[in-house]
């Protein structure tokens, strides 16, 4: 059973049911889940696939093919697109289904390819309508590049469809085996990439699993985290230097500058490259009036997988070239495991916000919803009505106990935000201290939540 896709195969089903033949652009990040969805998608419905390489022109139409010839239909040795499409219309009745998949490999030596299937589309061979799904994991290719290479082409695409990650809720229900608590840790690590989560296994410990998986050599994850700048980026030096600096706090664009010694105008048009793979993300703050205390131009690592690699492994490589994977562990990993998850923990609050929002539980129902981060202090995040009123929460993972200390703290922060929230809300992977839960019993807005009990 495919998680947390529900409606993106509902979205290809509606094309699907739709009178006519149709081109859909479907594209997300490596891992997250694309040849899993299409493949749900097509089970039960005559189809055909297609896997991409990264070639010269007349190889791909070999491979191709060849591929077809593997199921016994004949070609050219080097037959045109045409030809190729056609052979993957089946005789089956009903519309057909053809799958591209890393389509992009294509259109970059190919220029004609597309103009041959949308005549193929229109064609409607053997009177067979016809759903081509056009698959990428090269987001920044297919958000800042593909128009332009494809033309009056672009034209014809009846749609794009772009996977985001899944949720931890998602992930929860991946690893039934696992407490919450392990699932925070395995969600700091590998994100909402199914691609990830799979190799995995929740009968072995969340350590165990990094030690399998990432550090050892035949490790299944081990490269994963350089493939995915080395596939998409040249001048890795460069990429590497940067987001191994963000991982070690240079959050700031003079910080970096005065660490990497690049020029600002250099840094800034690689974290642009980097922002397009949505392997960076600039930080914006939620707009109040206390504009004057506000963090401008913070960047942040918004892979977890990248992240956790280049905050543990890349500055380690000595160590882990010379040292048993366990050793490695318990040196460079186990001392800042829970911290580093706890960087992820809001974004697990955020998501069960938004669930009891949607069912109407909270005392207000919000509109827009962010975190906001100041020159002292951070409010992990602030939610808003439409009529104003304002609610803003504390997300406490690491720390044995949430202190009335860190709840003053919130409400500095508020002052400084020159937020006025009518509602408070407190989460801990933990506990509460006796003064925090006295003063929720004495106050009605203030919620402590324990996400360990959390549903």
């Amino acid at each position: 059973m495919l998680l947390g896709r529900a409606a993106e195969l509902k979205q290809l089903n509606h094309y699907y049911d739709r009178e006519g033949s149709q081109i859909v652009v479907v594209y997300g990040q490596k891992n997250i889940g694309k040849t899993a969805l299409v493949k749900e998608f097509a089970a039960g419905k005559p189809s055909a696939y297609y896997m991409a390489r990264s070639a010269s022109d007349r190889e791909q139409v070999y491979q191709w093919g060849m591929e077809l010839a593997h199921r016994q239909i004949r070609t050219l040795a080097y037959p045109t697109y045409s030809e190729l499409l056609q052979g993957m219309i089946s005789d089956m009745p009903g519309k057909q289904v053809v799958i591209i998949d890393e389509f992009q490999h294509i259109i970059k030596t190919s220029p004609g390819f597309m103009k041959e299937l949308v005549a193929f589309v229109h064609k409607q061979w053997n009177n067979k309508q016809v759903l081509v799904l056009l698959c990428s994991s090269s987001i920044g290719w297919v958000e800042n590049s593909m128009i332009q290479k494809i033309g009056e082409c672009a034209y014809e695409l009846s749609g794009l469809l772009k996977l985001k990650e899944l949720k931890f809720s998602d992930m929860m229900e991946y690893f039934p085996g696992y407490n919450k608590d392990q699932c925070v840790e395995c969600y700091a690590i590998l994100g909402g990439m199914p691609g990830l989560w799979k190799h995995f296994n929740d009968k072995l410990s969340v350590k165990e699993n990094i030690i399998r998986t990432i550090l050892s050599s035949n490790g299944g994850l081990k490269n994963e985290a350089m493939s995915l700048i080395t596939d998409e980026l040249r001048e890795t030096a460069v990429y590497n230097t940067i987001l191994a600096s963000i991982a070690s706090g240079k959050h700031k664009l003079n910080d970096l500058y005065a660490h990497t010694g690049f020029s600002r105008a250099k840094i800034s048009v690689y974290l642009k490259n980097l922002m397009e793979l949505e392997l960076v993300e600039k930080v914006f703050s939620v707009d109040t009036e206390g504009k004057d205390n506000v963090q401008k131009g913070i960047y942040r690592i918004k892979n977890h997988f990248v992240y956790f690699y280049f905050k543990f492994l890349y500055p380690n490589r000595s160590g882990l070239a010379m040292e048993a994977p366990s050793a490695f562990y318990l040196e460079y990993i186990a001392p800042g495991i829970r911290a580093f998850a706890g960087e992820y923990f809001r974004d697990i609050c955020e998501e069960y916000l938004e669930v009891i929002n949607r069912r109407g539980v909270l005392p207000i129902t919000y509109e827009v919803c962010g975190e906001w981060v100041g020159k002292q202090g951070t409010i992990d995040i602030v939610a808003t009505d439409e009529e104003g009123r304002s609610l803003i929460a504390l997300c406490s993972y690491d720390k044995a106990i949430l202190t009335y200390e860190e709840y003053e703290k919130l409400l500095y922060c508020a002052e400084k935000a020159k937020i006025n929230a009518e509602y408070v809300y407190l989460f801990s992977m933990s506990r509460f201290d006796e003064k925090v839960e006295l003063e929720a019993r004495l106050k009605k807005n203030l919620y402590l939540i324990s996400m360990k009990e959390a549903r």
